[in-house]
């Protein structure tokens, strides 16, 4: 009988972690060049499943918000959403701070011969960001892969098809399930090559690496995954089981495709498209995951904010910048900003930490301190993002339960029990 797919990927996951590993310990490097050259398979895996992101937030959100019938539901999943992202990214942030002030990293030589030359990287004002939400033109966002403000245009236009007669909405609302009836066609095909994709891409990250992590820069990664750790067990599984109401086990079980995926992958926005499979199959409803998900491929990252407090307090220490209250609380501010501020593909939230250090003073060394740990950036990339990727299902989950409960309020005036105990028979 052939193997699940999770177990496929995993399947996958284990043999290119053992061939790259194999690739290190021989002395012929033409193992470790053969993987490096056929990463571009890998890669092609992941232009193809974000291809197809666009298309499935436009058809899946659209479908989602006009089938409301009453915009005001929008303004209930648009302000639960927004209340999840930004109190489980600053708990992440203050954990990050928390976990790297208990590892004892020492103050070395400055790093004179690591360039220092990025010119400094400035925090958007609060009216940059905002505007920054409204595009111009929704195809050029589109086009440039910006969902945040895709998504605001998308809510927009389906916000107004709402309003429409309903012979009329009916109309639209079609051409829209017929794309994202396209999309999820598209998935399955492309999730048939998952398990060789996770099997290329982490050989080749393995070969690669090599035994680059010294000294500090294993306390640094030790510290980076301890925090991620304790945030995943202490905030957001807590969180599956006494707010969204599921069993924590069963609840792994069927979202573990999509945390595989984004752990071999280390791409929010190549893994939506799973994570969005995977909710349905957990019971949320379409009008909550159609939302929470891809907004929160964008700027939900706890993963992210955990990585930039850790990596700002390991590069304050070993440059000898003392830190005092009031840049411990700059550390939490700007991390949690920060993380809004990065996209779902591999590697940008190394480039949003600049914003973090240069908000706590490190100036010039800023740059130097990111190609310092650059050198490991992307095994650590992959277990932010699992975490990311947890961390949106968690709240898609909450959402989906606090909008289904509202709507039973609704129609039958009173309070049900835990939501969906017949047809989710692993939630409790």
């Amino acid at each position: 009988m052939k193997a699940s797919l999770p177990k496929q990927i995993f399947a996958g996951l284990a043999a290119g972690t053992a061939l790259g590993v194999l690739s290190q310990l021989m002395t012929n490097s033409s193992l470790r060049d053969a993987l490096v050259a056929i990463e571009p398979v890998g890669t092609a895996f992941i232009r193809l499943a974000t291809m197809i992101v666009v298309p499935l937030v436009i058809g899946s959100l659209f479908t989602a918000i006009a089938s409301l019938g009453d915009a005001r539901k929008l303004g209930a999943i648009g302000g639960r959403t927004l209340a999840y992202f930004l109190t489980t990214t600053l708990v992440a942030a203050t954990i990050g701070l928390v976990v790297a002030n208990a590892v004892p990293f020492h103050a070395v030589p400055r790093l004179a011969s690591v360039a220092a030359a990025t010119p400094p990287a400035m925090m958007p004002s609060v009216a940059q960001q905002l505007l920054g939400l409204i595009p111009q033109n929704p195809f050029g966002a589109a086009a440039q892969g910006e969902l945040l403000p895709l998504i605001v245009a998308v809510c927009l236009f389906a916000a107004a098809t709402t309003v429409l007669p309903d012979n009329k909405r009916r109309q639209v609302v079609t051409v829209f399930e017929r794309l994202n009836d396209l999309a999820m066609i598209l998935i399955r095909w492309v999730m048939q090559l998952a398990p060789i994709a996770v099997f290329v891409l982490i050989a080749a990250m393995v070969a690669r690496l090599g035994a680059s992590v010294l000294g500090d820069l294993v306390a640094f990664a030790g510290a980076v995954v301890l925090a991620l750790v304790v945030h995943a067990s202490v905030v957001l599984l807590p969180a599956a089981r006494l707010v969204a109401g599921y069993r924590v086990r069963e609840f792994l079980t069927r979202t573990s495709d999509a945390l595989m995926l984004a752990l071999a992958t280390a791409s929010s926005s190549a893994v939506l498209p799973v994570s969005m499979a995977a909710a349905t199959r957990i019971g949320v409803p379409s009008e909550a995951s159609s939302f929470v998900l891809p907004a929160g491929a964008t700027i939900n990252k706890n993963g992210a904010a955990v990585y930039k407090a850790v990596t700002a307090v390991f590069l304050a220490t070993i440059y000898g910048l003392p830190l005092g209250p009031t840049r411990q609380l700059t550390i939490v501010l700007a991390s949690t900003a920060a993380a809004f501020a990065g996209a779902g593909v591999p590697g940008s939230s190394l480039i949003t930490t600049l914003i973090v250090l240069n908000a706590v003073g490190l100036g010039s060394e800023a740059a130097a301190g990111i190609a310092l740990v650059a050198a490991i950036d992307r095994p650590l990339d992959m277990c932010r993002t699992t975490v990311n990727t947890l961390g949106n299902l968690v709240g898609a989950a909450w959402v989906g339960r606090a909008v289904t409960k509202a709507e039973a309020v609704a129609v039958a005036g009173a309070p049900l029990e835990p939501v969906a105990r017949a047809s989710n028979s692993f939630m409790s």
